[in-house]
């Protein structure tokens, strides 16, 4: 279903003469974003939300995953439903894009965010937040909010090299429900940002119910380019993303793939996602240079080529 949302929009943008598809950031997710990838299968132990806010939640839970490729514009929209609690609570997305990366999370990496990355790290006795076998972090952005009025959220990205000591930058800060625009920090790559934390819907405290999860269409929105996790023509990439607490210090059971029903994991020194049945990550296909190609031939070759794939 994705994929044909996803032509049909590319069709759209032909018929009309433009050279590209744009989403919109708003923290609401649109309908080009199709199915999602993965939904919650786990209630939240972080407390589900009940005040319908656009700012403000009093809970956290990450009811599913979508994204689309912007091939034109070499983006990658990822949109998060669920909400991220107004009191500092901290979402942490990690991205495997390149060979090499982090398995394990070393403590040597940026001290961005007061350190907060690498809270999550060895501290030194061969300890440190670790993913499924075959993940290995190359990039985190994280996501926190709060205070106010009105709501402020707060972006931080860092390169994970594989010996450690990458770049990390504060990104800036932005408003709920805007434009994604971060203003005040070092943003190279002008990656986009917001949240809508409205969201009164979804898992609940005791509940999993994926048809709930997947109706929720508000959350955590972002545009980011391919430069700033290093896609250059990967035909997948792998996604991690997890609600922490305040101080990057105690990992919730709100993971994207989802742990099974299990309560909150604490410590994120001590969680190994490989202990845990199926994927804690979600998996992204970046369409391969070739198919871009065939769009090039105008709005014929792009008939056709949906012809041929659903055939």
């Amino acid at each position: 279903m994705k994929r044909t949302m996803k032509w049909s929009a590319l069709t759209c943008a032909l018929v009309l003469g433009t050279s590209a598809f744009t989403q919109t950031v708003d923290g609401t997710r649109d309908a080009i974003y199709g199915s999602p990838i993965v939904v919650q299968d786990t209630p939240t132990g972080f407390g589900d939300s009940n005040l319908g806010q656009v700012g403000y939640a009093n809970g956290s839970e990450l009811d599913a995953a979508y994204a689309y490729v912007d091939m034109a514009n070499s983006t990658l929209y990822l949109f998060l439903a669920g909400n991220l609690e107004s009191n500092f609570n901290k979402l942490e997305i990690f991205f495997d894009t390149v060979a090499g990366g982090q398995n394990r999370l070393r403590g040597d990496n940026s001290s961005v965010d007061f350190g907060g990355l690498n809270r999550m790290g060895d501290s030194g006795s061969g300890n440190g937040l670790t993913f499924d076998s075959d993940f290995a972090a190359d990039y985190w952005i994280g996501i926190t909010g709060g205070g106010g009025p009105p709501y402020a959220l707060f972006a931080n990205w860092a390169q994970l090299l594989t010996s450690g000591g990458g770049p990390g930058y504060y990104l800036g800060t932005t408003g709920a429900a805007s434009s994604g625009v971060l203003t005040g920090g070092t943003n190279p790559d002008n990656i986009l940002i917001t949240i809508n934390n409205s969201n009164t819907g979804g898992v609940t405290s005791s509940t999993a119910d994926p048809i709930a999860a997947a109706a929720v269409s508000t959350g955590v929105e972002l545009a980011i380019p391919f430069s700033a996790i290093g896609i250059t023509g990967t035909p997948t990439i792998k996604i991690s993303a997890f609600i922490n607490g305040g101080g990057h210090d105690f990992v919730s059971n709100q993971v994207l793939g989802g742990v099974g029903g299990l309560g909150n994991l604490g410590e994120p020194r001590n969680v190994n996602f490989a202990n845990i049945n199926g994927n804690q990550y979600f998996t992204v296909v970046i369409p391969e240079p070739a198919s871009m190609l065939a769009l090039g031939t105008g709005l014929a070759g792009l008939l056709a080529l949906r012809r041929r794939r659903s055939a």
